[in-house]
């Protein structure tokens, strides 16, 4: 996986195509230049000025990124937004007018909250009725139109535009990743009309100069000494994150930072690989217990640290809250306490609280060894409830147990999850090699994501984990299409029970003694059927497999695993754990 803030840093390609004839040729060139090696695409009647450049492109001998047919939109937006977890790279996208636009607000949703710079770019209908190369010649193209088709979506981008003249498509294209790419990094939305896409470019309209995006900010010195200052005092200091992690070198600086002195670390609904398991000061997956006993935290890249109305944090406790936005502006309504905020790039936040923390604590002080024996039992703690739940059952295979397995037999994939592995019993210990669905909750995210990621590092064993109600989501025929028809061979894996594990959750968590949890409240969550997910994959040339018994388990993941990495098919595992 690469590390984002170097593939923002490189200079823009400058390698020039050949002078565009019309607006859609200098659109794709324009891509180019800004590093979109891959275009992802669901086409419609507004394409064909997009379908005759990259024709042209054959005989004029143009580089244009490559085309990715994706068959739904919404697949289309999460490969991108995988792709974009492999490289660092700002990606592009390309889908049909309001409708196609209307199809990706759920994964543009994830990526908006999960800051991840997409160019999403969608047709609009023709304006005019006649007159114009590009006017309206299909019934449907007045029904189509909206008098705000980006306002669909407006809430989830930082900027969104219509290209009105045709020669100023590469300023736009420009401006479009100078604000994605800006701190912090968020898709924005770019549509383009049929006639300005086929008008023809003219010379000394547009300026089409090179501009970098700003650098990410930087902290204030007087803040990192009086962090220091806090850091040094405290008894019982705690580190909770969910963000960290996307930057690869963040993790060997907080490894680091944590070791030295002590520091236990929290990761809470954590996206990456922010610690390694095994590391001695990763504290587990819940904040609940830690964080009423803490007397200082250290809130990095996390919107939510813990849940207030469960668990609160000592009344004198220092709350320090510090990422990009570290008071997560975007959220309506956000009350966390906080003593200090940072606005910076936490990568440099931990590397420069470390060089001060270690000018006040040259040495280990009684307060450190404390924390780290104290550290040392809960943390052996911990790993043996992990062991002992995870176990392989008697009965029905459990979630803990499949987790369990995944961490074990997939130890080297990359893991996309859709919430339902149990983090504290599948071991991570490598920077990069898992993925969690962004804060939004738009389903259906991980398969198409991980098809991206794919994408990008083919070599890669690719895992993407996933509910049964999420798999429907994500709409399995486009994905698994694309797999087969794209030669990406992924691996699927179903935790399937047959529910909304969510809706079932979050109805007990309310009404477990009420009225809806005399059916342990799976009404409105069942999804039981006579369906058959490993047969939509074999229906594309895939490997699939139902899985019931518990002894079976790790024999399944290993077929499964050789269909991928041998056979070169895409595969699935369609689980049943009915808890």
């Amino acid at each position: 996986m690469a590390n984002d803030v170097e593939a923002l840093r490189q200079p823009i390609c400058r390698t020039e195509n050949t002078a565009p004839d019309i607006a859609a040729e200098a659109f794709l060139s324009a891509l180019w230049r800004h590093r979109v090696d891959k275009l992802f695409l669901n086409p419609g009647t507004d394409f064909p000025p997009i379908v005759e450049a990259y024709c042209k492109a054959r005989a004029k001998g143009a580089v244009y990124p490559t085309p990715v047919l994706v068959p739904h939109e919404n697949t289309a937006v999460t490969m991108a937004h995988g792709y974009f977890l492999a490289t660092g790279r700002a990606q592009a996208v390309m889908v049909h007018v309001s409708v196609g636009t209307a199809n990706t607000v759920n994964a543009i949703a994830d990526a908006s909250r999960d800051n991840v710079p997409v160019l999403l770019c969608a047709g609009r209908s023709p304006v005019t009725e006649y007159g114009l190369a590009g006017t309206r010649s299909r019934h449907i193209q007045w029904a189509q139109e909206m008098f705000d088709q980006g306002g669909m979506l407006r809430e989830w981008v930082k900027w969104d535009y219509e290209l009105r003249e045709a020669s100023q498509i590469a300023d736009i294209v420009d401006r479009a990743f100078e604000v994605m790419d800006a701190s912090p990094r968020r898709p924005v939305y770019l549509t383009l009309p049929r006639e300005p896409l086929a008008a023809t470019v003219k010379p000394g309209i547009a300026l089409e100069t090179s501009r970098q995006p700003p650098q990410r900010p930087y902290p204030d010195p007087g803040d990192i000494d009086r962090l220091a200052s806090w850091l040094a005092e405290a008894a019982n200091p705690l580190i909770i994150t969910a963000g960290l992690g996307r930057n690869l070198d963040e993790v060997a600086k907080l490894a680091t930072l944590a070791e030295r002195f002590a520091l236990p670390v929290a990761a809470f609904n954590p996206r990456f690989v922010c610690l390694s398991t095994e590391h001695p000061m990763h504290a587990g997956f819940e904040t609940a217990a830690l964080v009423p006993h803490a007397d200082l935290i250290l809130v990095l890249e996390s919107d939510v640290p813990w849940i207030p109305s469960l668990t609160s944090s000592a009344p004198a406790a220092k709350i320090v809250h510090i990422g990009e936005d570290p008071a997560w502006l975007r959220y309506p309504i956000r009350t966390f306490p906080s003593s200090l905020a940072i606005t910076a790039d936490v990568g440099v936040v931990i590397e420069q609280l470390h060089a001060a923390l270690a000018q006040r604590l040259p040495h280990e002080t009684a307060a450190v060894a404390a924390r780290r024996a104290a550290q040392a039992h809960r943390r052996a703690m911990r790993v043996a409830a992990a062991e002992q739940k995870s176990a392989q059952p008697d009965g029905p295979i459990t979630p803990e147990y499949l987790s369990r397995m995944i961490g074990e037999v997939l130890h080297d994939a990359a893991i996309f999850n859709e919430y339902p592995l149990r983090t504290d019993c599948c071991a991570r210990t490598r920077p990069g090699s898992y993925f969690l669905l962004g804060a939004a909750g738009g389903l259906g995210w991980s398969l198409g994501a991980a098809l991206g990621f794919k994408l990008a590092e083919p070599k890669q064993l690719v895992v993407a984990v996933i509910g049964d109600g999420a798999y429907m989501f994500a709409n399995p025929s486009a994905c698994h299409w694309t797999a087969q028809v794209h030669s990406l061979p992924v691996l699927t894996i179903v935790f399937n029970n047959e529910r909304y594990g969510a809706v079932r959750n979050a109805t007990m968590s309310m009404y477990a003694k009420g009225h809806a949890g005399h059916d342990d409240g799976v009404f409105l969550a069942e999804l039981a059927s006579e369906a058959r997910w490993d047969k939509t994959v074999e229906a594309h040339g895939g490997y699939g497999e139902r899985v019931e018994d518990p002894a079976e388990l790790p024999a399944a993941l290993v077929r499964a695993r050789r269909a991928v990495e041998i056979e070169g098919r895409q595969a699935l595992l369609d689980v049943i754990c009915p808890y």
